[in-house]
């Protein structure tokens, strides 16, 4: 029931203290910065709105890289908000787009000319008409190696997970981050984010009756 996808192994194997076995680490907010800057500094603009987007939209990686133009703008400009249909459940799903995300998203369709029925991140294959889930989680394991980290850690639901594990220990709304992975059920939400015993102790110890 976990939400794992073929692009980061699929995970078999028993619970241990509320998580999953072999469940892909979030990126650190300093981690996120430091990546950020290097594909600026580089002028990597598709990198950089790929990067954005797959963090604000918290979408799998097959609804990410599936993604037109038109699901993303009003017109030639980049809407702070989006909804999608999601593949896996056929249920929709909406996502914020902050600025900085609009902002590298608008300087990538100039910089292609794309048109609103364009997908937002073509691919380079020939066979394929938009970037590949395989592509996206070799793109991704690029970042993670630019970044000294282990590999072997993180995988495309690190994108999808590292906004929505904020939000939760920044807010401890479930229900909040149940609608923004765009779950059916609450408790796929608590499996999803590992939230174990101790996080439940840690909020009922900064309760005071």
């Amino acid at each position: 029931m976990g939400d794992h996808h073929a692009d980061t192994g699929t995970c078999r194997g028993p619970w241990k203290k509320g998580k999953i076995v072999c469940q892909k680490a979030p990126f650190k907010l300093k981690d996120i910065w430091a990546l950020r800057v290097r594909l600026q500094l580089q002028g990597r603009v598709r990198e950089l709105a790929l990067f954005n987007l797959g963090l604000d939209s918290k979408l799998r990686g097959c609804d990410l890289v599936s993604l037109k133009v038109r699901d993303v703008c009003h017109g030639e400009q980049v809407a702070p908000r989006a909804t999608v249909m999601q593949h896996k459940t056929q249920r929709p799903v909406q996502f914020e787009l902050t600025p900085g995300t609009r902002e590298a998203v608008q300087a990538w369709i100039r910089r292609t000319g794309l048109r609103s029925d364009d997908f937002l991140f073509p691919s380079r294959m020939h066979d394929s008409p938009h970037l590949g889930t395989r592509q996206y989680a070799r793109i991704l394991g690029g970042w993670v190696r630019e970044l000294g980290l282990d590999p072997a850690d993180y995988g495309t639901h690190s994108m999808r997970r590292t906004k929505a594990t904020l939000i939760y220990r920044r807010t401890r709304n479930l229900r909040a981050v149940q609608l923004l992975l765009g779950h059916s059920k609450l408790e796929s939400t608590v499996r999803y984010l590992g939230i174990d015993v101790d996080d439940a102790l840690e909020i009922s110890e900064q309760t005071e009756i």
